[in-house]
């Protein structure tokens, strides 16, 4: 039953980000970035350039999703399975929804700033949503996904960043450079906005007071990172106590204190956000 929970998030996020594409993006013609924006490339080329008639139908997306196919074959090697087969499913649902959901014929907001800036913030929220549910929307988010566990300094908006330069560099030969600065600004709000979002790339200190040291040392092992332990002593009880500190992404911190309440439920935990971590930690982006 959560395991279709998280399906049907994941899939509402790739509808969450059609909309934000369709509706706020597409009718100023303006680009998202990425691998999206390489396939808004392409279709435009085919468009306007091959004079390919699909009528009313937004093929983005179908290009979108031929571009996924080497990555499907990175999920599935470096990823796991399942995180495979929920790309499969995410990708898929995004490239029906991206061909579904109608682009309005007039912007629904005069102000191209204001709709550059909405944009990015539901495309990003539903590309968050997505992957907080273990699914992917494909492309960068794959590649993200990738890099960051091998890459502890490498994020998803982070990689959407760079890729974004080098399809909006292809826009500034192919547009006017109002284009490029407003699509530009919907690109940076979007990839901000997965990351804020994106619980798995916000790093949280642990600090655990507990009588039960093996049975939390042991979970925090499950999850692939390695802890230190310290014996302190009850300044009021003066009954002994170990200490255990990790550090841990905000998505493992929740896995924590659920175990917590399970295997130690007297227990006293203590638990820090957004941290600055150097050298020796490993990132976790999907569950092992």
């Amino acid at each position: 039953m959560k395991s279709k929970k998280k399906l049907f998030l994941a899939i509402a996020g790739t509808l969450i980000y059609a909309i934000g594409m369709n509706i706020f993006i597409v009718p100023l013609g303006l680009y998202s970035g990425g691998f999206m924006g390489l396939g808004q490339l392409i279709r435009t080329l085919l468009v306007n350039y091959l004079h390919l008639n699909p009528g009313n139908i937004d093929i983005a997306g179908i290009v979108y999703y031929i571009i996924n196919i080497p990555l499907f074959l990175l999920a599935y090697k470096k990823l796991g399975k399942s995180f495979f087969w929920s790309s499969i499913i995410c990708v898929t649902s995004m490239t029906v929804f991206l061909t579904l959901v109608q682009s309005p014929a007039e912007p629904l907001i005069d102000d191209i700033l204001t709709s550059a800036l909405i944009g990015g913030m539901i495309s990003g929220f539903g590309t968050a949503l997505t992957l907080i549910n273990g699914g992917s929307g494909g492309g960068q988010d794959i590649l993200g996904m990738y890099l960051t566990g091998i890459k502890p300094g490498f994020s998803v908006g982070k990689i959407g960043i760079l890729v974004n330069i080098v399809v909006l560099g292809c826009c500034a030969l192919l547009y006017d450079i109002s284009i490029v600065i407003y699509s530009l600004i919907f690109s940076v709000i979007y990839s901000i906005t997965t990351d804020k979002l994106h619980s798995q790339n916000i790093t949280t200190q642990v600090l655990i007071f507990t009588h039960q040291e093996e049975a939390v040392v042991s979970f925090i092992h499950e999850m692939h990172h390695s802890a230190t332990l310290w014996r302190g002593i009850g300044a009021y009880s003066k009954n002994k106590v170990s200490i255990v500190f990790t550090v841990i992404s905000k998505y493992e911190a929740n896995l924590l204190k659920k175990r917590l309440e399970q295997v130690e439920p007297h227990a006293f935990a203590i638990f820090g956000d957004n941290v600055s971590v150097f050298g020796n930690y490993e990132k976790h982006l999907l569950p092992k």
